[in-house]
C-alpha cells in the first residue's frame, strides 16, 4: 500500500514552481523529502544520533551526491561506481554546511548527518539552487533541535531584470550569479560572483533573494505542520557552573584586555593569552581539576572573546594595534620563480602567497563531468594550505574541502577578467606560506599579479579583502574591520570576503553569525571593503602596472590558425603520421579543435621556438595555398618521374603538382633530365584544371619564349585509326576472325568418370 504523502507547492512567480513532498521515501530515516522543479528530483535524508559523541563540537555532515543514472548517464573512468565527490559537489556541501551549521545549539553534539542526492536531473534546472532547500525541510520533519527553517536560491540578473533559480541557459547571460542563504528574519551567507557590479546592486540581489526565501520558509513550516510536527528531542547539554564563569571572567578579563591593547604580533600575543590561561588554571587544585578543567577552558575562551570584542567596539582598537579601516602592510613580488611561465609574491601582514601560472593548450584545460553538467574549464585555479602555513604538524590526507571552496572563490573573482580570446588554458596554483586571515584573498591578489607576469592580457587587475564585524545587539555598537586577523574572524559576528576591479564587484563570501543584520550595516561593510580593495590593488599596481607584452622566453607561445574542414585529414595524415612528424620536427604542441559551427579546423601551436611555430604555420599556409589560374609562382623539383617532373610551389611547400614532360620546353624532350633535375628552381605558369586530363596543369615552356623557327607539332594522322575514318577495320571487333575461330573449333569431349 502507498503511504500518505504530504505536499506542499512553491510558486517561484514565473511559471516554475518547486514542490517538497514527504511520506513515500526513506521513512526510516528522522526527516526526508523530496524536491522537484521541472524534472530534476532531490533526495534528502537527515539522521541524528541520540547519544552524543565524545567531542566538544557539532559532528555535522553534509553529504551532495549528483547519481548518474539521473542523467541516463555512466560514470567515467575504469570502475563504473560514482565515487569520491567531485569539487562541484563538495562547494554544494560547503553551501548547504555553513547555513545549517550556526542553527543547531552549541552545546548539541551528536552526529548528525544530512545526505542530499540528485535522483532525476533536467537540464535547465540548477539542483544546487535546492539543495539548501531540501535539507532544511528534512530538519523541520525531524526532533532535532534546531533554531528556525532556512532556504537558499540562487540569484541572476539578465538585461537589468533579477530572476531566482535561473535556468543553465539564462545563467549563461547573466551577470550575477550568487546563492544566498537565509532565515525567514536574517540573510546568514552569500556566495557568489559577479560582472563588476556596484555594492548597491549587489545589496539590491540579496533582498530580492531574501523575499523568495521566506516564502520557501513559510513552505515548510506548513509541510512540518500537516505531516504532525514532531516534539523537539531531549539532549544532555553542556554542564554550567555561572559562579565559575564569573570568577573566571574577573580573574582574565582585564589581563586579556591589556594583552589585546598592546598590540602584539600572533605569535606573542597568542603566548601571552596562554600564560594567562596556565596562571587561571594553577589557580585550581589537581582535584578540581579533575572535574572542572573543560569548564575552566570554556570559560577563558569567553572570557577572552568578552574582552577583544570589547576593545574594538569601545577604543576602536584591535589585536595588532590597529584601528577598524587599517589595512596590514603589504609587500609584493613578481618573476620570483625563474622556471614558471609565471609567479608572484603577496605578502600582507603574516598572511602570505606564491602564485604560479602555467600557460597550456585546449589539451590542458580541466574537465568537468558531473551529472548536470558536461564542460571544460579554460582557467582555473588551485589552492594549497600547507600545515606549516600556521605554524603546525599534522597529517596531510588529500585536498580538503576548505581548500576547494577557497579556490573556487579566487577561481571565481578572476576568471571574469581573463579575455575570451586569450589562446592558451591558464592554471594558477596559490601555495599559502603564511596565514593569519584571509588567505584566499591574498590569493586573488598573488593570482592577479602572477598572470600579468606571465603575459596574459588581464582586462583589469583584481583585488580581494575579508571583512569582519564586531556588534552589541543590546547597545546597537557595531565596528566594521578591515582585513581581518584570524583571530577576529573567529571572535566577530561576520566573515565577508569581496573581491573586485576598480570598477565593481566580481566575487563575494560572506557568513554572518548573528540574527538580523541591517542591510544598513551590510552597505556600510561593503563601502569600506571597497575603500581596502582599492588601497591593495593601488599595491598591486605599484609593483606590476600592466601585464608583460608578451609571455617569458621559457614559456610556450600560443598561435591559433584557421584550417577548412576538407583539409584537416591531410593535415594529420593517415594514422596521424603527419602531424607527429610536424611535432617532432618543429619541438612545437599542435591540437585542432573542430568549430561547432562553421566545422572549421582551430589549429592551436603551442613551442617556445618561433621558427618551429612558423614551421608550421607554414604548412598550414601550403595547405590552405589556392594558385589563380594565369599567375606565374616559383616551384622547386622534388620528384623526378619518367613522364615529367614532381614540383613544390616555393611559397607552399608541401604543395606539389606534377610539371608534364610535354611542358618542360618548347623542344621535344626525350628525358625530363635533360632539362630539369632535383632540386631546380624555376617559374611555372599556372593553368588551372586540365579538361582532357582533370588535373592542375602547370607549364614551364609557357613563359619560355618560342625558339626562332620553332613550328608545332603536326596533328596527328586521322588514318590512324579515327572514328570516321575506317582505317582500323581490320582491328575491329568484327574484323578478328573469331568467328571463323568459332567454326573451326572441335566440339568439346565430355569429361569420362573414372
Amino acid at each position: 500500500m502507498i503511504p500518505k504523502v504530504f505536499k506542499e507547492v512553491i510558486d517561484l512567480g514565473d511559471g516554475r514552481e518547486i514542490s517538497i513532498e514527504t511520506g513515500k521515501l526513506a521513512k526510516q530515516a528522522h526527516g526526508s523529502v523530496v524536491v522537484q522543479s521541472g524534472k530534476c528530483m532531490l533526495l534528502c535524508t537527515v539522521v541524528s544520533n541520540y547519544k552524543a559523541a565524545d567531542v566538544d563540537f557539532l559532528p555535522l555532515t553534509v553529504d551532495y551526491r549528483e547519481k548518474f543514472a539521473a542523467a541516463g548517464r555512466y560514470p567515467g573512468g575504469f570502475f563504473k561506481r560514482e565515487a569520491r565527490p567531485s569539487d562541484g559537489e563538495v562547494l554544494t556541501m560547503r553551501l548547504v554546511d555553513r547555513v545549517l551549521r550556526p542553527l543547531f545549539p552549541k552545546d548539541y553534539h551528536s552526529e548528525t548527518q544530512v545526505m542530499i542526492q540528485l535522483m532525476s536531473h533536467d537540464p535547465e534546472v540548477m539542483p544546487d539552487a535546492m539543495a539548501g532547500l531540501a535539507a532544511s525541510a528534512a530538519i523541520q520533519l525531524s526532533d532535532f533541535p534546531f533554531e528556525c527553517p532556512i532556504s537558499e536560491v540562487r540569484v541572476g540578473r539578465i538585461n537589468g531584470e533579477l530572476i531566482i533559480n535561473p535556468s543553465f541557459t539564462q545563467l549563461e547571460e547573466s551577470d550575477i550569479d550568487m546563492v544566498i542563504g537565509a532565515s525567514a528574519d536574517s540573510v546568514m551567507m552569500v556566495e557568489g560572483e559577479m560582472d563588476e557590479i556596484s555594492e548597491e546592486e549587489m545589496t539590491e540581489a540579496i533582498k530580492f533573494a531574501h523575499e523568495a526565501i521566506k516564502v520557501q520558509c513559510d513552505a515548510q513550516v506548513a509541510l512540518a505542520e500537516a505531516f504532525g510536527k514532531k516534539e523537539v528531542r531531549e539532549y544532555e547539554p553542556e554542564r554550567e557552573d555561572a559562579d565559575l564563569a564569573q570568577k573566571i571572567h574577573d580573574m582574565a578579563y582585564d589581563k586579556v584586555y591589556a594583552v589585546a591593547k598592546a598590540g602584539s604580533s600572533k605569535h606573542e600575543r597568542g603566548a601571552a593569552f596562554a600564560e594567562i590561561k596556565e596562571e587561571i588554571t594553577a589557580s585550581f587544585s589537581e582535584e578540581e581539576l579533575e572535574d572542572i578543567s573543560d569548564l575552566v577552558s570554556k570559560y577563558y575562551s569567553k572570557a577572552e572573546k568578552a574582552a577583544v570584542r570589547d576593545l574594538t567596539l569601545n577604543e576602536g582598537l584591535r589585536l595588532d594595534g590597529r584601528k577598524t579601516t587599517d589595512i596590514r602592510p603589504i609587500w609584493c613580488e613578481v618573476d620570483y620563480l625563474p622556471s614558471t611561465h609565471g609567479s608572484s609574491i603577496f605578502t600582507r601582514g603574516e598572511t602570505q602567497a606564491l602564485a604560479t601560472v602555467t600557460l597550456g593548450t585546449s589539451r590542458e584545460a580541466n574537465q568537468i563531468d558531473m551529472p548536470s553538467y558536461e564542460g571544460e574549464e579554460r582557467f582555473y585555479l588551485h589552492y594549497n594550505f600547507p600545515p606549516f602555513s600556521t605554524g603546525e604538524a599534522r597529517p596531510i590526507r588529500g585536498t580538503s574541502r576548505r581548500e576547494v571552496g577557497h579556490g573556487n572563490l579566487a577561481q571565481r573573482a578572476l576568471k571574469g577578467m581573463v579575455p575570451e580570446d586569450c589562446p592558451y588554458t591558464v592554471r594558477v596554483v596559490s601555495e599559502i606560506l603564511e596565514s593569519n586571515g584571509s588567505s584566499s584573498m591574498a590569493t586573488v591578489c598573488a593570482g592577479t599579479m602572477a598572470m600579468m607576469d606571465a603575459g596574459v592580457q588581464l582586462k583589469k587587475p583584481v583585488s580581494g579583502i575579508a571583512m569582519g564585524l564586531i556588534s552589541d545587539a543590546e547597545t546597537g555598537n557595531y565596528a566594521v574591520l578591515s582585513d581581518i586577523l584570524g583571530d577576529e574572524d573567529h571572535l566577530g559576528d561576520m566573515d565577508f570576503k569581496v573581491t573586485g576591479t576598480a570598477d565593481g564587484i566580481t566575487a563575494c563570501q560572506m557568513d554572518i553569525k548573528v540574527k538580523g543584520l541591517s542591510y544598513e550595516i551590510l552597505v556600510n561593510a561593503l563601502k569600506q571593503a571597497r575603500d581596502g580593495r582599492l588601497h591593495i590593488l593601488g599595491k598591486i599596481t605599484d609593483t606590476i602596472e600592466t601585464p608583460n607584452a608578451d609571455v617569458k622566453a621559457h614559456a610556450p607561445k600560443m598561435v591559433t590558425a584557421i584550417l577548412p574542414n576538407d583539409l584537416i585529414g591531410a593535415f594529420i595524415g593517415p594514422g596521424g603520421k603527419v602531424i607527429q612528424e610536424l611535432q617532432k620536427e618543429t619541438g612545437t604542441t599542435i591540437v585542432i579543435n573542430e568549430d561547432p559551427v562553421t566545422e572549421e579546423g582551430i589549429v592551436e601551436i603551442l613551442g617556445t621556438d618561433q621558427e618551429g611555430i612558423d614551421a608550421v604555420l607554414a604548412k598550414i599556409d601550403s595547405l590552405k595555398f589556392k594558385p589563380e589560374v594565369g599567375s606565374v609562382y616559383e616551384v622547386k623539383v622534388i620528384k623526378m618521374l619518367d613522364f615529367g617532373a614532381v614540383v613544390e610551389y616555393t611559397e607552399a611547400p608541401g604543395n606539389e603538382v606534377l610539371l608534364h614532360v610535354s611542358e618542360l620546353a618548347w623542344e621535344r624532350t626525350e628525358n625530363v633530365s635533360d632539362v630539369v633535375n632535383m632540386g631546380d628552381v624555376f617559374d611555372v605558369k599556372y593553368f588551372g584544371i586540365d579538361q582532357r586530363t582533370r588535373k592542375e596543369k602547370v607549364s614551364r615552356k609557357a613563359i619560355l619564349p618560342k625558339p626562332e623557327g620553332w613550328q608545332p607539332r603536326p596533328p596527328r594522322d586521322n588514318n590512324r585509326g579515327g572514328r570516321d575514318n575506317k582505317g582500323r577495320d581490320n582491328r575491329g571487333r568484327d574484323n578478328r576472325n573469331r568467328d571463323n575461330r568459332r567454326d573451326d573449333r572441335k566440339p568439346r569431349e565430355d569429361k569420362k568418370e573414372d
